[in-house]
């Protein structure tokens, strides 16, 4: 959508049902799913966010595009950092977790459908997760780090989950009036939000 001249971008807001939905798995890549890709890797720069799944722009299909810094490597390191940061922005079709570590990490976790609302949220510090490239490349790395939790938080998505559905009772209290005017805006606004390109 155009305006002025500039192309006007959106993302659904907590508070939209298709936040909501199962995703479906992605069949065959053709130009409709590189287009899709190409619009969200432009909406998540747009928004200034690292990370977002297609049902954030309103398409109910499992895809996901990261652009996680190059610089938030982790101390220890891991397989999937050492190969994918620096490649990024990246869209990553059917992602999915294979396993998760015992070990469990706090990060304070934000959401381009949740603006402006940081919280604390507790996750798995290294997991081991597959997808497809959008030329059918299949891969599978140990991710740790911002990225780990990154996949963790886009993944979720796919599944209808917001990270403050993981949040304790007195974070959720904490952000409680913040997410009592989002819900507000969001009503009024029918749960969309627009930013035009740069």
């Amino acid at each position: 959508m155009f305006f002025g001249g500039k192309r006007r971008y959106q993302v659904e807001l907590l508070g939209s049902e298709k936040l909501r939905r199962i995703a479906r798995p992605v069949g065959v890549v053709d130009d409709s799913i590189r287009e899709l890709a190409e619009n969200m890797i432009c909406t998540m720069e747009v928004f200034n966010g690292i990370g977002l799944a297609a049902p954030q722009v309103g398409v109910d299909l499992r895809l996901i595009v990261l652009d996680v810094p190059e610089d938030s490597r982790s101390e220890a390191g891991s397989p999937g950092e050492d190969a994918l940061l620096g490649t990024f922005p990246r869209a990553f079709i059917n992602p999915e977790i294979v396993s998760y570590s015992g070990a469990q990490v706090p990060y304070n976790e934000g959401c381009l459908s949740v603006p402006d609302i940081f919280a604390e949220v507790i996750r798995p510090e290294k997991i081991v997760w597959r997808a497809a490239d959008l030329d059918g490349k299949v891969i599978e790395y140990e991710c740790g780090g911002l990225l780990a939790r990154c996949i963790m938080h886009e993944t979720d998505h796919l599944d209808g989950r917001i990270f403050v559905d993981l949040l304790s009772d007195a974070e959720k209290q904490r952000i409680a009036a913040k997410m009592e005017r989002l819900n507000k805006f969001g009503a009024r606004h029918n749960y969309v939000r627009y930013k035009k390109s740069l």
